[in-house]
């Protein structure tokens, strides 16, 4: 497949650069070379329960150096969509500090009381009583926004529901499907392209996950590589009607890449 230069990179997160609170082989190494060469980066996560300072704590806590401003979260994607879509709108939201930080930050109102939109976000503690209102609300008119479509998400004692599972359940009572911007919407990487003024041309996506990061990587024109280290295994590959520019082991096979 076509092998461009690269200017810039994106990254997924869990999976690439971590798993379960460890670096992985390769990861600070990677890190490092993109920041000594001056590459512009951005790590991406559908997750949106933490905001950029919170994360970027938990990847030191990894032995990772990453700079607050290098995270690009799935609730900082979707506050951006919405402030050009509605500046200074409103939105009753469900969600972490992540997310309700994201939209203040982006001019927005939260409120109960006639929102413009429904944002619905991850959290450890879904309420009963928020989802109803949710739901009421969108039947009201309120638009429905989801930060990302992803229906599990990990813990220690298994899965756990996710975003998306929550919002197939707001659907099915409310009649109404929600907007997803996070991945695999490319809208999530055209975002962070544009924060770290970068051109799709000349920047790759390194991603765990053919069907998020890869398939959203090439619908965004992106240079593309699938490691090996997270989810998608190389016997899956024939299963998707769309490949990755490179297949490698892990992130440690593009350290003297990101240094170039």
């Amino acid at each position: 497949m076509t092998d461009r230069e690269i200017h810039s990179w994106l990254t997924d997160m869990d999976g690439v650069l971590v798993h379960e609170g460890a670096a992985l082989p390769g990861a600070a190494e990677f890190i490092r070379a993109l920041r000594d060469a001056g590459r512009p980066f951005l790590i991406l996560t559908n997750n949106s329960i933490y905001t950029p300072r919170d994360l970027r704590a938990r990847l030191h806590g990894a032995g990772l150096d990453v700079p607050e401003d290098a995270i690009w979260t799935s609730a900082l994607a979707t506050a951006t969509f919405l402030a050009e879509q509605e500046p200074g709108g409103s939105a009753y939201a469900i969600g972490e500090a992540g997310l309700t930080t994201a939209l203040h930050e982006a001019g927005y109102t939260l409120t109960e009381s006639d929102p413009d939109y429904v944002v619905l976000g991850e959290t450890r503690t879904y309420s009963f009583e928020a989802l109803t209102k949710a739901i009421r609300l969108v039947q009201a008119g309120a638009k429905f926004i989801g930060t990302n479509p992803d229906v599990t998400g990990p813990s220690a004692e298994g899965d756990l529901p996710a975003t998306g599972a929550v919002a197939a359940m707001i659907s099915a009572a409310a009649g109404r499907k929600p907007y997803y911007v996070g991945k695999p919407n490319p809208m999530m990487f055209r975002s962070a392209l544009n924060r770290i003024e970068a051109h799709s041309e000349t920047t790759a996506m390194v991603g765990d996950r053919m069907d998020t990061d890869i398939v959203a990587g090439i619908e965004a024109g992106l240079q593309t590589f699938l490691v090996l280290s997270g989810s998608t295994r190389r016997e899956d590959l024939d299963r998707f009607p769309f490949r990755p520019n490179h297949v490698v082991d892990s992130v440690a096979d593009l350290v003297d890449r990101a240094a170039q």
